[in-house]
């Protein structure tokens, strides 16, 4: 798959369609015998494990370490908060069926992990290194 410079951003949407579907197809099969914010808790942590060694592997092709294990929940922490208070909101509060209410509240956190999970999967230049790269002035 090559789209160029946005290569990465189209496989973190495939990445982001599979997590989905495992995600959704867990909630609603969950939601058969427990409540429904039960199984969206469940279906999300079992989905975000998942989604950690894709996103290494396939959309920022790095290698998976117990550190980037430990930080990736990172990555989905604004956008479980979304999706949580967004489940709530749908379901409990506007009365939406609560089979469609996260496919909604998926889509609006998608744009935030993506760029959590660019953050902390991928090597940045330590601030030392920008700091030392900087042209130094002259003292006079």
């Amino acid at each position: 798959m090559n789209f160029g410079k946005y290569d990465r951003i189209v496989r973190f949407a495939v990445v982001g369609a599979i997590n989905t579907g495992v995600y959704y197809g867990l909630y609603l099969l969950l939601g058969q015998v427990a409540h429904y914010q039960v199984a969206h808790i469940t279906a999300f942590l079992i989905a975000m494990v998942g989604s950690y060694f894709l996103s290494c592997y396939f959309t920022f092709k790095v290698r998976p370490t117990l550190r980037k294990f430990l930080l990736f929940p990172l990555s989905n922490a604004t956008s479980f908060i979304v999706q949580t208070a967004g489940l709530y909101l749908l379901v409990d509060v506007i009365g939406m069926h609560e089979d469609h209410a996260p496919l909604i509240t998926m889509a609006v956190s998608i744009p935030i992990t993506y760029l959590v999970a660019k953050f902390v999967l991928t090597d940045r230049p330590a601030a030392a290194s920008a700091l030392a790269a900087a042209p130094q002035e002259n003292p006079r």
